[in-house]
């Protein structure tokens, strides 16, 4: 099976396909990608796969997940999962990762001494999961573009594996189950992972970086705008003098979130707010910070392809409407994790939807179900790919990535 040929020679888009985080919700967007994968397949055959048609990409904690699973590569040089694979791998491993308690009062005391003693759980299972699917697998043989953001706690600043950078600054080529376990690191709910880079510079001598990570949805839940920044940034002097702002315009982008609670009855007001303890505020802060993150980053996009006219090639697809433990993003019952899936199926049969910034709320803008909108941007990919397959013939369009053609 022949990946996307990345050579800005011959792009007509920039394909972008970007995944928030949330925890066990990464569930949410592995149901919608099984739907993109099975229309894919039905235009390109059994072995496409979704990593074989995008240009880069990104992916946030639990969307980092995913985005490994989607572009790590097996023996045989093809993605490591097919998109069918993610819900049954959240089903069956997220109950190990976030173990439940049998008895509820002991599962809170359980819960309230180690969050305490600085995190609700020990990672232990997850960090084992991640290295042994992953193996020594790194940051730049992903079959196609990643860039999967952290947030460094020593230096203070995020940081953003990609490997469009990781050509320029070799110290970012970690092992991918590293750079996974790191941006999963949510605050209160996992502990920080260290690290630890070595390459040899221009000069001879070996230089060893050090990461000390946290939950990428510090920096960038939705990881959108930085994975488009990002392919801007590598598209910079590709051409005959086109300005920057050109290359927003051929942009094609899927964003899939993990599901919001904006629900009437877990909304709050200033009076109750006022009255919260630390703990109240612990509870809340987490989600407070991701969603706005999230709602930023899709206005933001909305804001500038509207004034480019090209609204056409952006699919948000998220829900609003998760409530009570839908919302949470660690209580792995079987019940919950059920629930997560019906909810992803659900959400395929809804209309298209864009944030309103005035209320906060998801509306419909008339472009049909994200099932339809799935099925339209499939052409789309397939017919680009089929496209670069056809001008990959010429002797320009040798490929400027790591993207390998098989």
């Amino acid at each position: 099976m022949e990946v996307l040929n990345n050579s800005p020679s011959c792009r007509n888009l920039i394909t972008i396909l970007s995944i928030d985080g949330g925890g066990i919700r990464g569930i949410i967007p592995g149901v919608i990608l099984t739907f993109l994968e099975s229309e894919l397949q039905k235009l390109d055959g059994e072995e496409a796969r979704i990593a074989d048609y995008f240009d880069v990409i990104a992916g946030t904690s639990t969307g980092g997940l995913v985005t490994a699973m989607l572009t790590a590569p097996n023996e045989k040089n093809r993605p490591l999962f097919a998109a069918k694979d993610i819900k049954d791998f959240y089903l069956t491993r997220c109950p190990n990762i976030f173990p439940q308690s049998s008895h509820p009062l002991l599962g809170q005391a359980e819960n309230l001494i180690n969050f305490l003693s600085g995190h609700k759980y020990d990672g232990k299972y997850l960090h084992e999961l991640l290295r042994e699917k992953l193996g020594n697998t790194k940051l730049h043989q992903t079959l196609t573009n990643v860039v999967i953001p952290v947030f460094d706690i020593k230096t203070n600043q995020p940081v953003f594996f990609s490997t469009y950078e990781v050509k320029r600054n070799p110290s970012l080529d970690a092992l991918l189950s590293d750079i996974c376990i790191g941006t999963s690191a949510a605050p209160t709910y996992l502990p920080p992972h260290y690290f630890t880079t070595k390459n040899t510079t221009n000069s001879g001598t070996e230089e060893i970086r050090e990461f000390n990570l946290i939950d990428g949805g510090v920096a960038a839940n939705n990881p959108t705008l930085l994975a488009m920044e990002e392919a801007k940034k590598e598209m910079t002097g590709v051409g005959e003098g086109s300005p920057s702002c050109h290359y927003m315009t051929r942009f094609l982008v899927i964003s899939l979130g993990t599901g919001s609670n904006r629900s009437t009855e877990d909304k709050h007001n200033a009076k109750e707010a006022a009255k919260w303890n630390l703990f109240g505020w612990l509870r809340r802060i987490v989600e407070v910070f991701t969603q706005a993150s999230a709602d930023m980053v899709d206005y933001h996009i909305s804001v500038v392809l509207k004034m480019l006219q090209s609204e056409d090639n952006y699919l948000r697809i998220q829900d609003d409407t998760l409530s009570g433990v839908l919302g949470s993003i660690d209580i792995a019952t079987k019940k919950n994790l059920d629930d997560l899936v019906e909810v992803g199926e659900k959400l395929l049969k809804k209309p298209v939807s864009k944030v309103n910034m005035e209320t906060g709320l998801i509306e419909p803008c008339g472009q049909g179900s994200n099932e339809d909108a799935l099925k339209r941007f499939a052409k789309i990919l397939s017919d680009e790919k089929r496209r670069r397959s056809l001008n990959s013939s010429h002797p320009q369009t040798a490929s400027l990535n790591n993207v390998n053609n098989n």
